[in-house]
């Protein structure tokens, strides 16, 4: 494909004009090629993939380009690639006028097809930077169509905000009729938001059983709530035979007294180090059978009662089933969930996908490749997936963030940002605002999570309040968005055709119409939702004289 962007700031982005532009770093050798049908890319040769004298290993080089950065700027990077044989992971590395050096994407290359690379960073000092691909394996690496477009943080925030609008966001014209089905004039309408449409929740422990004071802010500020820890294996059967689900289903009832979504985490967890100690030495056949014992009670209790499960938590960084069961262990385990709960959305949840892009168990190719090998076991074709990014960020890389959830969108499933903290530093509150925002505005993210659950001995990484419910400045800035996204007109008058245009955050709503034909009230209920078109949408609202 042609380079986004037209390749950007990236001179001869598609090699054209054979090398001119590019170099190559000593005893690399490089060249132009063109395929049968005339199109031409690099082809750098015996880049590397051997050891240095001093025994450390050689990555495979690719061309690199050298270029003027600036600060406070983002870059939205894309590229093209190929490598000689087999996979290997590729890198797109920016050498920033600092000296540092900043991974800017993955991908998982392959021969004998291209593979397009998304993704980017952030400019913080302004100077010459260079550009560059590398991989670890020996291969020689292909380059085409290579592009690096800058964005000043205005240019980006306000996109953002106008793809959340868009987003989130419907115009709607209602227009009141009398019982003589003739347009009201000049009547008064109320509006008020009964319900958020976008999901929005936070993670909630036990401790609100007991807390009035906790069960209070939490539920006057989220819709949605994942258990932290109180529906995991190690919480409901920590000794062998001896199930307790009391906690998860005081909590369950609780969220269900307050209209909050819950989602089920989880029915196992693939780390070694998050199974109890009597699973751990278990043989093959009673592992088999404490596995299924476990499967089927939990998902039991709590089919058609939860939105969503995390099937096999984070089994892109952890094997501790497949190595027990063999390669397709959570194909397996996603069909039997699948077959005891048909309403739950069963979630692939996985860490670093948006959050490192040099880390390599998490490169979102692997996760759409995990996905696929999920979706493909015999009797997966009809199951409800989606895409779970659990978004524990410290300093977040928002084009890289934008980019992977571009290239996740084309798995075409409900995707939800799942476990979204920020680790405590000076900018802490800056960069979660970018990171929800980042999200909310995504028209591909169906929700967010947030990973702040409280404890009175302190949250894990990131508390919203201190332990008298009084928020902190992660805390107001979360009740600052929530508010901004709820915004909305909440009176109007219809003109001389009863109408009037409401631009309104996608939600449930109650109108009511006043007027002085009317014995009283007339009330009606309304549905925003993101199934109307992004343009005008008409409700009718007809009342009894």
């Amino acid at each position: 494909m042609k380079p986004l962007y037209s390749g950007g700031i990236i001179q001869n982005s598609e090699f054209n004009s054979g090398l001119m532009g590019w170099s190559t770093y000593r005893n690399i050798k490089a060249s132009v090629s063109r395929s049968p049908s005339g199109n031409k890319f690099a082809v750098v040769h015996g880049a590397g993939g051997s050891l240095s004298s001093s025994g450390n290993f050689l990555p495979s080089h690719s061309v690199h380009q050298r270029l003027q950065m600036q600060s406070d700027t983002h870059y939205s990077l894309s590229a093209w690639l190929q490598v000689s044989s087999g996979t290997a992971h590729v890198k797109a590395v920016v050498k920033t006028p600092n000296g540092e050096r900043v991974v800017a994407g993955t991908v998982s290359a392959q021969s004998g097809c291209w593979s397009m690379l998304k993704g980017g960073m952030t400019g913080y000092s302004s100077g010459p930077a260079e550009i560059y691909f590398e991989s670890d394996a020996a291969v020689d690496i292909w380059v085409d169509s290579v592009s690096l477009q800058p964005f000043s943080f205005h240019e980006w925030d306000a996109h953002t905000r106008r793809s959340g609008d868009k987003t989130r966001r419907r115009t709607v014209r209602l227009v009141a009729k009398g019982a003589d089905d003739k347009p009201m004039a000049h009547a008064n309408v109320s509006i008020d938001l009964l319900r958020l449409g976008f999901p929005f929740g936070n993670t909630m422990t036990m401790e609100i059983l007991n807390l009035p004071t906790y069960e209070k802010w939490f539920t006057s500020r989220f819709t949605h709530a994942t258990f932290e820890n109180e529906m995991k294996w190690y919480s409901t059967e920590w000794s062998q035979n001896q199930e307790n689900y009391d906690v998860a289903d005081r909590m369950l009832k609780l969220a269900q007294k307050h209209g909050i979504k819950v989602r089920g985490h989880n029915v196992f967890w693939d780390d070694q180090n998050s199974q109890m100690r009597w699973v751990k030495p278990l043989g093959l056949d009673q592992l088999k059978a404490a596995m299924q014992k476990r499967l089927k009670n939990v998902v039991s209790c709590y089919a058609g009662k939860l939105i969503h499960w995390d099937v096999v938590n984070e089994n892109l960084h952890f094997n501790f089933f497949e190595t027990k069961l063999g390669p397709s262990a959570s194909a397996q385990i996603y069909n039997q969930v699948g077959q005891i709960d048909k309403t739950a959305v069963l979630f692939m949840n996985e860490f670093n996908v948006l959050e490192q892009p040099g880390d390599p168990n998490a490169v979102p190719s692997k996760y759409i490749a995990k996905m696929n090998q999920i979706r493909s076991y015999p009797g997966n074709g009809g199951l409800k997936m989606g895409v779970g990014l659990e978004s524990h960020f410290s300093t977040p890389n928002i084009p890289y963030m934008r980019s992977t959830l571009d290239t996740l969108a084309k798995l075409k499933l409900p995707m939800w940002l799942t476990e979204v903290d920020v680790a405590k530093n000076p900018n802490q509150v800056k960069y979660l605002e970018q990171v929800l925002r980042e999200g909310y505005a995504h028209p591909n993210v169906d929700g967010i999570i947030m990973w702040a659950a409280w404890h009175a001995k302190g949250c894990s990484v990131m508390c919203l309040t201190d332990n008298n419910f009084k928020n902190l400045p992660v805390g107001d800035l979360v009740d600052k968005l929530i508010a901004e996204w709820k915004t909305h007109r909440i009176v109007a008058t219809t003109d001389e055709n009863g109408a009037v245009l409401l631009d309104l955050p996608l939600g449930e709503y109650k109108f009511t119409v006043r007027h002085p034909s009317l014995h009283g009230d007339a009330v009606d209920l309304i549905t925003v939702d993101s199934s109307a078109s992004s343009s005008e949408s008409q409700h009718t609202i007809r009342v009894k004289a």
